[in-house]
């Protein structure tokens, strides 16, 4: 045998399962396809890290068994996150909603701290090493690789697969265990890219272009779920925080509301202009809310030219909805390419949630993304790759 455990995948569950691993003494071997590890680390959060959240729990995640993530969760807390990478000098410093970033550091010093300290322990990490074969032993694994043109075969008694999913496929992403789960008789749950920015095309989408690059602060919701944050118009249609968040909870054909004014009444403040001061225009009012180029896009719904005191009912109820209800039927999403994270993967049942190990399968783990585990935007997936490496790590 070559090592207690071979890891397949060198991102952030590979890479703290490494560490862990050294921990306890235990020797792996990380195998990485890219020419370096780390590679989505790096770009998270605009190469800042968002590496955990403070208000990280079971709620904040989407499976078709929602509390699979528990038990994890107990075993390495958010303050155990913190804790570990305050031992290698990355202080977390809150951005926003509990969002952890590096305070003067970023994701380069994020990776970095995982590189030196697989160094220190002994465990390697082989980068383009491309993983072509997986042979299940009587007693552990064979696995074969290709790196530079070459063939080699590894065997250990226990093996991690940790290769994420599919999002971003020019940093490396592939369907690896999805392939090799379905191989082996796995149930899947359907993937679908999730914090992605949703299309629109069609008779409105020359209205969502025109306001490409504005941003409002707004409560977008669906049938299930809400979220207050930035949404900002593309050439394409609508991205920004609070799309990202509603994108994973959406299915094409739905309609989302965005009430673009979720702290105030504008019926209200349309009743103040009205007492204070009747001549003011609609869009003078709105002009203290939005961007000029927003309130001038709101007159394709609205009067915009109109004095306050003049408006009707009617029109104070259509102004109302507009604000407080304005409705969006996506035409799709933007795919993997700009998703964050997978949704769906490797059914949960399959798997035990106290150990992460594969019930039909002794000895072989399975952690991070590729399992049917998604987080919230902030940190929260960052918060279950640690945690589920934490804990494979315990029972190599």
């Amino acid at each position: 045998m070559n090592a207690d455990a071979i890891i397949i995948g060198a991102g952030a569950c590979g890479l703290m399962c490494a560490v862990q691993a050294g921990y306890l003494g235990k020797k792996v071997i990380v195998l990485e396809k890219n020419e370096k590890p780390g590679a989505k680390i790096l770009i998270s959060g605009g190469g800042r890290c968002n590496y955990t959240n403070q208000f990280a729990s079971a709620e904040q995640f989407i499976s078709a068994n929602p509390h699979f993530v528990k038990s994890a969760f107990t075993q390495w807390t958010v303050n155990d996150t913190i804790s570990f990478f305050e031992t290698y000098g990355i202080q977390g410093k809150e951005k926003t909603l509990g969002q952890l970033f590096p305070d003067d550091k970023n994701a380069k010093d994020v990776v970095q701290v995982f590189t030196s300290v697989c160094e220190d322990f002994g465990q390697e990490i082989r980068c383009s090493a491309d993983v072509k074969d997986i042979e299940i032993l009587p007693a552990g694994f064979k696995v074969t690789y290709e790196k530079n043109g070459k063939t080699v075969v590894l065997t250990s008694e226990k093996l991690v697969i940790a290769t994420g999913g599919l999002p971003i496929p020019k940093m490396g992403a592939t369907d690896f265990a999805l392939r090799f789960a379905r191989k082996q008789g796995l149930k899947i749950i359907e993937t679908a890219p999730a914090l992605v920015p949703l299309t629109i095309t069609g008779k409105d989408e020359e209205w969502f272009a025109r306001l490409s690059g504005n941003s409002v602060f707004c409560e977008v919701s669906n049938d299930e779920i809400s979220f207050e944050e930035n949404i900002l118009f593309t050439h394409w249609g609508l991205s920004g925080p609070a799309i990202l968040q509603i994108s994973s909870f959406w299915r094409r054909g739905e309609t989302i509301n965005l009430n673009l004014l979720p702290q105030q009444d504008i019926v209200a403040l349309l009743d103040e202009e009205r007492k204070t001061n009747g001549k003011t225009l609609l869009s003078t009012l709105l002009n203290r809310i939005y961007t000029r180029k927003f309130t001038e896009a709101l007159d394709k719904f609205l009067p915009l030219n109109k004095p306050v005191a003049a408006l009707t009912k009617n029109e104070i109820d259509l102004i109302e909805q507009t604000i407080h209800q304005f409705k969006v039927k996506p035409a799709g999403d933007k795919g993997y390419d700009k998703a964050e994270v997978m949704r769906g993967g490797i059914d949960t049942n399959e798997i035990s949630s106290k150990t992460l190990e594969c019930k039909k399968i002794p000895n072989l783990f399975f952690g991070g993304e590729c399992l049917d585990v998604t987080g919230w935007l902030g940190g929260y997936n960052f918060q279950w790759a640690w945690a589920s490496a934490f804990v494979i790590a315990q029972n190599l």
